[in-house]
């Protein structure tokens, strides 16, 4: 079943459901996995009790990095093997370490040979993206993409996010808005300062080179934050934790926040572990767990055709860490 599973490119497991005559898929693939098996001289056993396995299992792969305890990535992954228990099949866990990455070494439960398709959540080295895509193996890329690689993604909002949070601050009058994050490192990231830069530049305000920060390196460790000389009225952060470690940097330079500068988020999943509530956008991490597990059901079973990027929205929450632009003295 393996053999004719290749030779298809879908799945064992919808080799055997095809065989067998389940549901899962559409008649023209029945047909053609009938027709391959008949080539290849396959004979389904008659008369005899044949166990079928009719969940899929999914291999979740992420960057060791990731997966901190309290990290977003650690939430998006318990709420993805809940969804596929949900539906019936089974999540197994893998940690890529950088080590992997850098030397392109394909996930382990692939040796395995029992791993129906992969949900890779969260970007790694762009070499080790294209390698997974290459290899035939029906896979859903969840909370990043890549252009040159054919596979389905699912992302959030993250252009428009940003564009809302920016477009906010200008509202409450706003003039000069910094970003914080390394917009190199990942697709989302990148995402996010396209929706500030467009917000800024829509406005006729001015793109300070000095008031975009990194708040890690070019291989997503986190490094420590660098405050411009001249410092904005705002800062837009790529993701709350980012947000969190910026409030206590302004504070540590006594600055006020938001009386003297006004700072938003973006992920709206962490605890507030700060004293001023943080504004943000909301992701809707439910609605992007359950596009990546449609689709990669679909995939396995062959009846998803054509590869694309899934949007899923979400909404802006505005607390009190940010605030009017303060009056300053010229």
């Amino acid at each position: 079943m393996r053999d004719i599973g290749k030779a298809v490119g879908v799945s064992a497991v919808t080799v055997s459901k095809a065989l067998a005559g389940k549901p899962g898929m559409s008649d023209d693939m029945r047909k053609r996995i009938q027709d391959i098996a008949g080539e290849m001289g396959y004979q389904y056993p008659e008369g005899t009790a044949v166990r079928i396995k009719t969940g899929l299992d999914i291999g979740i792969v992420i960057p060791e990095q990731y997966f901190e305890p309290d990290a977003f990535y650690s939430m998006v992954y318990r709420k993805l093997v809940s969804r596929l228990n949900l539906d019936g099949h089974f999540g197994l866990l893998e940690l890529i370490t950088e080590a992997d990455a850098s030397a392109v070494r394909m996930p382990r439960l692939l040796d395995s040979g029992h791993v129906d398709g992969l949900i890779l959540l969260g970007q790694p080295k762009r070499e080790y993206i294209r390698a997974i895509a290459a290899l035939g193996t029906p896979v859903v890329f969840l909370d990043f993409y890549d252009e040159q690689a054919s596979t389905d993604s699912v992302v959030g909002d993250n252009t428009y996010g940003c564009y809302r949070l920016t477009s906010h601050l200008i509202k409450n009058g706003h003039r000069e808005i910094g970003f914080v994050g390394n917009y190199h490192v990942t697709s989302s990231i990148m995402d996010r300062f396209l929706g500030y830069l467009r917000a800024v530049l829509l406005h006729g305000l001015p793109v300070n080179p000095a008031w975009i920060i990194d708040d890690r390196d070019n291989d997503n460790n986190w490094t420590e934050l660098v405050l411009p000389e001249s410092m904005p009225t705002a800062f837009v952060c790529n993701c709350d934790v980012t947000a969190v470690k910026l409030i206590a940097k302004l504070r540590e330079k006594g600055f006020r926040v938001p009386e003297d500068i006004s700072v938003t988020g973006f992920d709206d999943y962490m605890i507030q572990t700060s004293d001023v509530p943080l504004s943000t956008f909301r992701v809707d991490t439910d609605g992007m767990v359950e596009l990546a597990v449609k689709a990669i059901t679909e995939r396995c079973s062959g009846i998803r055709k054509a590869y694309g990027r899934l949007i899923v929205s979400g909404q802006p929450v505005y607390r009190e860490s940010d605030g009017p632009a303060p009056v300053r003295k010229k």
